[in-house]
């Protein structure tokens, strides 16, 4: 009778060391794998010992005191949040909707502050830019008429983005600010569109001007070409025949000259010229071409 209740002592003893190794053994498994954990390369560990920052963890595998430390992982990454419905108004008093998205992230070298002011990046972004966001919107905005706006949507985004980078102050670097989109009432943009419509047909007819001008100014002097042209032709004619003139008066007034000095040559000229024959019809009183009667008697 008493061999069974020891046995039964003794498993319960088993049992208990059982138990025990098992949880001997769980906690030395909690104790070896909590010790080690690891922080993304985009990422900064925050070690905390009993809720104080001891320190930041670079990327890679890091070691922590079981059961006295923790680790909040922070992003370093660039990061984009976007601003759906941003109300303002333009200079002339226009209602607008504006759709901004601000690109961010943490330096490295912030880590440490961002988690001790603010606790997690969205509290940070929440009290650092999205309170900014609408007021400096309507801020540069409100500089802007509502054709400008639309007409210089870059120049408008830049301004915006200067703005933000100068005003958002703490552990966090904006990089850009984007304007995505402007829209105005429908009537209003109606009428906007009239308007651009009428100032492109402006712009048409400008041109339009200008190129009948251009052409205008081509034809005048493709005239006045031509018309030079045809006068230096004839000057240059009226010149030739000037010479021309001159040539055959010089060449008249030498051979008048020529046939004073020498009077034989009118009839070696007219001798040149003859043909050899008499005329049949003679004049009475008339003489024989060409007989020098008074050479040939020998003077008589």
């Amino acid at each position: 009778m008493n061999r069974p209740a020891a046995f039964m002592g003794t498993s319960n003893r088993l049992i208990s060391v059982g138990a025990i190794g098992i949880v001997i053994a769980l906690l030395l498994l909690s104790i070896v794998f909590g010790s080690w954990y690891t922080v993304d390369q985009g990422e900064r560990g925050v070690k905390l010992r009993y809720g104080a920052i001891v320190g930041i963890a670079e990327p890679g595998l890091n070691f922590k005191v079981p059961f006295v430390d923790t680790v909040e992982h922070v992003s370093v990454q660039n990061q984009t949040i976007l601003y759906d419905r941003v109300e303002s108004y333009s200079k002339d008093q226009q209602p607008a909707t504006l759709r901004v998205s601000v690109s961010y992230r943490v330096p490295e070298a912030n880590v440490e502050e961002l988690y001790s002011q603010y606790g997690t990046i969205e509290k940070m972004v929440d009290r650092l830019i999205s309170r900014k966001v609408p007021d400096e919107v309507k801020n540069v905005f409100g500089r802007y008429t509502a054709i400008s706006a639309i007409q210089d949507r870059a120049k408008l985004g830049i301004d915006i983005n200067e703005i933000l980078k100068k005003s958002v102050i703490g552990p966090v670097v904006v990089d850009s600010v984007q304007v995505e989109d402007v829209t105005f009432s429908d009537a209003y943009e109606q009428s906007i569109e009239k308007r651009m419509m009428a100032e492109v047909e402006i712009q048409t007819k400008r041109q339009n001007l200008e190129t009948e001008r251009i052409n205008a100014e081509i034809t005048v002097t493709q005239a006045k070409a031509q018309a030079d042209s045809a006068l230096a032709q004839a000057q240059a004619e009226a010149e030739a025949i000037r010479v021309r003139g001159v040539a055959e008066g010089d060449a008249i007034k030498s051979r008048g000259e020529a046939l004073k000095q020498n009077a034989q040559l009118i009839a070696l000229t007219q001798a040149e010229k003859w043909n050899g024959v008499l005329p049949t019809t003679m004049v009475p009183g008339g003489t024989v071409p060409f007989l020098n009667l008074k050479a040939n008697t020998g003077g008589e």
